[in-house]
């Protein structure tokens, strides 16, 4: 009784030929297709992926990476002057700098449990709004860019995100270098680029995989 319960809860997604035309449909999860939840997990999830992109390099010279100063400029009284010990001083022209930015490493991590259930949420938003496309195979006969170019042009696709799994190898090679596409790996799905990309593709075995990944831990 809960197993055909929870089969009539299935959401269907229509599959799709190469050539865009509608061969069939597929049963999958809820918990990954039709997720709900707080949309400030996508700000969470898109702040920390640009964080950990960072590459924290950004560095000024304190006075004592500067070389020179070592010789006290003047003798401490009796010239009117203030005093002064080093000419690389931050209040001296070419002196070193206070307080600037040093090499730092500005990457965090979320909960597991908030990430996968923000990378879901992004997924079922595509699929609710008619952006998620599964076709039956990306395989090609050769990997060749104008094949790859034509088959997203054939689907409708302008500036997608696609993701492929293993076996898909020469849909990977061909569409990489496409400057309006996007091709990532099954382990290389994010949030960033789910919402960074108008549309996204992926073949039944990749939307299996998916699911097979996310569906007891979402």
């Amino acid at each position: 009784m809960a197993e055909a319960q929870n089969r009539s809860e299935q959401v269907k997604l229509p599959l799709f030929s190469a050539a865009h035309e509608q061969v069939g449909e597929l049963e999958m999860s809820p918990r990954v297709f039709a997720c709900e939840g707080n949309p400030s997990l996508f700000h969470e999830a898109v702040r920390m992926q640009l964080a950990n992109r960072r590459s924290g390099t950004a560095a000024t010279k304190t006075r004592g990476f500067i070389a020179g100063g070592g010789r006290k400029p003047w003798r401490q009284k009796g010239t009117g002057r203030a005093r002064a010990g080093s000419t690389r001083s931050p209040i001296w022209r070419h002196g070193g700098t206070t307080f600037g930015p040093q090499p730092r490493d500005y990457s965090y991590s979320m909960p597991k449990k908030a990430w996968r259930k923000a990378l879901c949420m992004a997924i079922s938003e595509r699929a609710k709004n008619g952006k998620l496309t599964v076709v039956n195979s990306l395989a090609l006969d050769q990997p060749r860019t104008k094949l790859a170019k034509t088959m997203l042009e054939g689907l409708g696709l302008r500036h997608a995100l696609v993701v492929v799994s293993e076996g898909e190898e020469s849909f990977y090679r061909a569409a990489r270098n496409l400057a309006a596409y996007k091709v990532l790996p099954i382990a290389g799905l994010n949030v960033y680029d789910i919402l960074n990309y108008d549309e996204l593709l992926m073949s039944d075995k990749s939307a299996r995989a998916i699911e097979a990944r996310f569906v007891d831990r979402a």
